[in-house]
């Protein structure tokens, strides 16, 4: 494959036209790095046709290449990051149809059930978050995991963010969108705590919530390499969960699921996750076999009906 630099002398405009647009739209960096990756990959497949002479063809050619090498899902994000691309460049007049548009998405399996704890094994898993910055990195877990915070949107948050005297943080998340969301009293008190503890920025107009023992704000990649040591510790010590793949995004799934088991309306749940469709939200709604069951058991069939 052509190196980005052999690319960009032919398509240099469109890539620098889409790394600013991608960050203006509020993309999060790893969203940006793997879009730009994917461009690059159909460009490289045009092999020189200008990208607004680009076809349905042209797009489905490459998504099929990229299939061979991988799976549907695989095949969805190209094509969203391909998406992505020729919604800038029209957006800078560079481009004036999008023929990703014209492209189907693979069906996947929409319908799989996400990965979550019960709330007593989230509960255990907090005994396992250790070490010196302790406090900081419980809170980092609490707010995935009872407000439903993304990686992202923990990684942005900023003390002007923490609406004490409300009860309140305001959340940056996908699609520019600002959330506010209502903090639980004890964690409103941990917020507290680690905000008082701090460590002081290396830059001094540096307003991350959340800072690393350098004094910088504290990274993605940062935030989820706490969360997969904690969790390698765990389940270590509980072979039940020892086949469960838990990230930080499985703290937000178990969030969701204690909410609608907890029988919250599945609307206010769409709003608490920051959800652009309910249909999102309602994969949530198949995780819970018990209470199926419960239901079921309130069900009496007469006996004289199957004599």
């Amino acid at each position: 494959m052509a190196r980005h630099h052999e690319l960009d002398e032919v398509y240099g405009e469109q890539t620098h036209a889409f790394r600013i647009w991608m960050k203006q739209a509020g993309y999060t960096d790893s969203t940006q790095k793997e879009y730009q990756r994917e461009v690059y990959g159909y460009l490289h497949a045009l092999d020189g046709l200008a990208v607004d002479k680009a076809a349905k063809m042209n797009v489905i050619a490459h998504l099929v290449s990229k299939q061979q090498a991988a799976g549907d899902r695989a095949r969805n994000r190209t094509l969203s990051a391909i998406r992505a691309f020729y919604i800038a460049l029209i957006d800078f007049e560079l481009a004036q149809r999008n023929p990703a548009l014209e492209v189907k998405k693979s069906k996947t399996e929409k319908n799989k059930k996400p990965v979550y704890l019960e709330e007593e094994e989230l509960v255990e898993s907090f005994s396992y978050i250790d070490g010196r910055y302790r406090s900081r990195n419980m809170a980092i877990f609490l707010l995935m995991s009872y407000c439903g915070l993304r990686v992202g949107e923990v990684h942005r948050l900023n003390l002007g963010d923490f609406k004490r005297a409300k009860g309140m943080i305001e959340v940056f998340g996908k699609g520019r969108k600002w959330n506010e969301i209502p903090v639980p009293d004890a964690l409103l008190t941990v917020l507290s705590d680690v905000e008082q503890e701090r460590i002081t920025p290396y830059r001094e107009k540096e307003d991350a919530f959340f800072v690393s023992q350098k004094g910088r704000r504290l990274s993605i990649r940062q935030i989820q390499k706490i969360a997969a040591e904690t969790f390698e510790a765990f389940k270590k010590q509980n072979p039940k969960v020892m086949d469960m793949k838990l990230s930080c995004h499985k703290l937000r799934h178990t969030f969701a699921t204690m909410l609608l088991k907890n029988g919250v309306d599945i609307r206010v749940v769409k709003e608490l996750m920051g959800h652009a469709s309910i249909e999102t939200t309602m994969i949530y709604t198949h995780v819970n076999d018990s209470q199926k069951k419960q239901a079921m058991s309130t069900i009496r069939i007469p006996s004289q009906a199957i004599i």
